[in-house]
């Protein structure tokens, strides 16, 4: 059956000499995988661009919801991200976010809430001319609520500690090892109760922002045994520690 869906693209993975699979998160149908056939060979190349990580397309499939691979029969860029295109930084940006939504979905069924939420922040982040610093740390503290894994809301001048296995924070440390030290857990409190444009200008130097970073992952790694390794992150690491 041919069926009509948008999709953001997350993730590009060789396949055979010239065939390209594409993993996406669309409107209609959740996660999904695409084959794209001949897209790696010369006359297609040029083509390829429109499947980079945060690329939406209009798109027409032959889908069959018991096959793990549906496969492409044509496409319409419906968003280019020209500035996450033309800065490198950004660029990676939307490389770790893929990976890490690649990792995480699999299965994962339609949710137009979750769409529009990554499909906003495509657009934030392609469209954002201040600081985005904070843009990978922000988007995965508001995805976990899309999730239904979004912690407790911590209580306001207590000293915490961000308990990872029970999702919740806590005055005192809890008796397992899995919790974030004061210094995280209090910034990660200010994560968890700001809104989006608050939390972007939340203040923090390199060394602060790639432990909450790393915090966050493990947490997302307890809650979703799926999970596999994230490889950019120790690029996101680097550009932002």
């Amino acid at each position: 059956m041919i069926e009509k869906v948008r999709g953001i693209v997350l993730q590009q993975i060789k396949y055979t000499d010239s065939g390209i699979i594409v993993r996406m998160y669309t409107r209609e149908k959740g996660a999904m995988s695409v084959l794209i056939k001949g897209m790696r060979q010369r006359k297609s190349r040029k083509h390829n661009v429109y499947f980079q990580p945060f690329f939406i397309l209009d798109m027409e499939v032959y889908n069959k919801d018991d096959r793990g691979v549906q496969l492409m029969k044509e496409f319409t860029p419906q968003y280019i991200p020209k500035g996450i295109q033309d800065n490198i930084e950004k660029t990676c940006v939307a490389l770790f976010i893929g990976e890490l939504l690649s990792s995480i979905f699999r299965n994962e069924e339609k949710n137009v809430d979750l769409y529009d939420y990554i499909d906003n922040s495509v657009r934030y982040l392609d469209t954002c001319t201040n600081s985005f610093s904070n843009f990978h740390i922000v988007f995965i503290t508001k995805l976990f609520g899309y999730l239904g894994i979004e912690p407790n809301r911590p209580v306001n001048g207590e000293s915490l500690y961000f308990d990872m296995a029970n999702g919740r924070f806590n005055i005192m440390p809890p008796p397992h090892g899995a919790y974030a030290d004061e210094e995280v857990s209090m910034i990660l409190a200010k994560f968890f109760t700001s809104s989006f444009d608050e939390a972007m200008d939340i203040k923090m130097n390199g060394v602060l922002r790639n432990r909450t970073l790393d915090t966050l992952i493990k947490f997302a790694s307890i809650h979703t045994p799926i999970m596999r390794e994230v490889k950019s992150l120790d690029v996101m690491r680097e550009i932002f520690g």
